[in-house]
């Protein structure tokens, strides 16, 4: 072998600090805490980035799961994540590589900090997700990890494209990515090419049913591909799991997980069709369940009456209309579903989308004003996404008929919301207002004039020079209470100063 491309033999655990260097170890106490309670044996190491040249070595490298499945699809591939079949974790630490995973052996690459997991097989042994013995050794293949997974589409692996002067995991310093996919050479042996063709979401084995997560993994799937259809034998598995009670082990930090990942997906709805079809979102979260065919009485929803059509100056007068059908709205009922697709269309944040979910909880004579925190709760939700759904569940409706308000009555409205300390909170309650607005068949392309009226009220209101009003309040002795009215004041006459109102 040429002088540039060499390699060295030597112990995984040798008992110097000057083998441990020789050996490419990054981190001597990690070295020297798996040289203690590890069996010794010697193994081959490369040096990092020596030259040209290709080497030879029984580690195989694999590019799996979305990455794959997203460069067939010709789509953006966010993140790489690599399987290692014929290695240890000490031969994984000899590379460079950093041990991070906790249940099961995941390494960062020293230089593109992508995961790269060894192969692994996962045996069921209590209920839940984390009911399971994971397996993870040099003996097991490609194809048995590839089986353990969830989703044709996701069981599709790449060769790696080794490059010269990288080494065996392509660690050659400064180089920005470890391998390139062979797209031209994949591992297909669960016909996912096939469904993706197809456009068909189907289970690799049965092994499905037991990891509950993968009956929300399906679901956000079908929300992300949102012209791909659920397999029936997959359905009726994950109806199965359901009745078998396998989602009642679900921990609310993974369900608000992938909640989350769903709602910010291209059609947010698609994920809870599917929920709904095999019966998770009734035993998930029962409070949503019911808005989807509950009526909901009009005056709930004083936005049917406020929505304009258009430039036309007619309003709907949607109130009369209910009257004469019993007071329960018909054709232009609230839809979940439109509510949700609708603030996907205009690129909502995450918590402008779990307001549009969750705005309307208890409004179907079912429920109670705390289904909204009782939710929060249970699922842990972060504090951004409940706070906004809570101001836009208690104001959406005076949000609606606000063009009918007068001054004083619109900035109680701001003072409500906290628009004076919040005004990017504020906006994204108007956002999600303007979604609920939208969420009727025949009313999507409608135009929401409060949105942008109340953005300039809040404006002109804010264009108040509080500081000094303070500072003469406090001239004369004034209390905070004073103070406050007197600021207060201001702000009505401005806004109706400006004609916002």
């Amino acid at each position: 072998m040429a002088d540039h491309c060499q390699t060295r033999r030597v112990r995984a655990f040798p008992s110097s600090a000057e083998n441990l260097r020789l050996a490419g170890f990054r981190n001597l106490r990690i070295a020297r805490a798996m040289r203690e309670n590890s069996p010794r044996k010697p193994v081959t190491l490369f040096n990092v980035g020596l030259g040209a040249g290709l080497y030879t070595c029984p580690m195989q490298t694999y590019l799996v799961g979305g990455a794959v499945r997203d460069s067939l699809l010709g789509l953006p591939v966010q993140d790489r994540d690599w399987v290692v079949v014929g290695a240890t974790p000490e031969e994984m630490v000899a590379q460079g590589f950093l041990p991070v995973g906790k249940d099961f052996p995941v390494f960062l690459h020293p230089v593109t900090k992508e995961e790269y997991a060894l192969a692994r097989t996962e045996r069921k042994t209590a209920p839940g997700y984390k009911g399971f013995v994971i397996h993870a050794a040099p003996d097991v293949t490609l194809e048995q990890d590839l089986a353990r997974r969830d989703l044709t589409i996701n069981s599709i692996a790449s060769h790696a494209l080794q490059t010269r002067a990288t080494g065996v995991f392509g660690t050659f310093l400064g180089e920005k990515q470890a391998f390139q996919p062979d797209l031209a050479r994949l591992i297909d042996p669960h016909g996912g090419q096939q469904d993706l063709r197809n456009k068909v979401l189907r289970h690799v084995t049965d092994a499905f049913r037991e990891d509950p997560v993968r009956i929300l993994r399906v679901a956000r799937f079908a929300a992300r591909f949102a012209d791909f259809s659920v397999a029936p034998e997959t359905m009726q598995l994950m109806r199965d799991m359901v009745a078998h009670g396998e989602a009642d082990h679900l921990v609310a930090e993974r369900v608000w997980q992938e909640l989350a990942r769903g709602l910010m997906a291209r059609k947010p709805s698609r994920m809870f069709e599917v929920l709904r079809e095999c019966g998770a979102l009734e035993r998930l979260l029962p409070e949503v369940n019911k808005l989807w065919g509950a009526p909901q009485r009009a005056d709930c929803h004083p936005e049917i009456d406020t929505i304009k059509l258009g430039s036309d100056s007619n309003f709907i007068a949607a109130h009369s209309a209910a009257s004469m059908l019993g007071n329960w709205q018909m054709n232009l009922e609230s839809d979940p579903n439109l509510i949700l697709d609708m603030a996907a269309r205009l690129d909502a944040p995450l918590p402008v989308r779990f307001a549009c979910l969750c705005h309307n909880l208890g409004k179907d004579n079912l429920g109670s004003e705390n289904l909204l925190k009782d939710v929060c709760q249970r699922l842990r939700v972060p504090t951004d996404c409940r706070e906004l759904a809570d101001v836009v569940a208690r104001e959406h409706g005076n949000i609606h008929r606000s063009g009918s308000f007068n001054a004083a009555t619109v900035v109680r409205l701001l003072e409500r919301c906290d628009a004076f300390r919040k005004p990017a909170r504020f906006a994204d309650v108007l956002l999600a207002c303007e979604c609920d607005a939208h969420g009727r068949q025949g009313l999507q392309e409608t135009a929401y004039p409060q949105r942008q009226r109340l953005l300039g009220t809040l404006a002109a209101a804010q264009s108040v020079a509080t500081d000094s009003i303070s500072a003469h309040a406090l001239s004369t002795g004034a209390t905070g209470i004073k103070i406050g009215e007197m600021i207060h004041a201001a702000r009505v006459a401005a806004v109706a100063k400006h004609g916002m109102v």
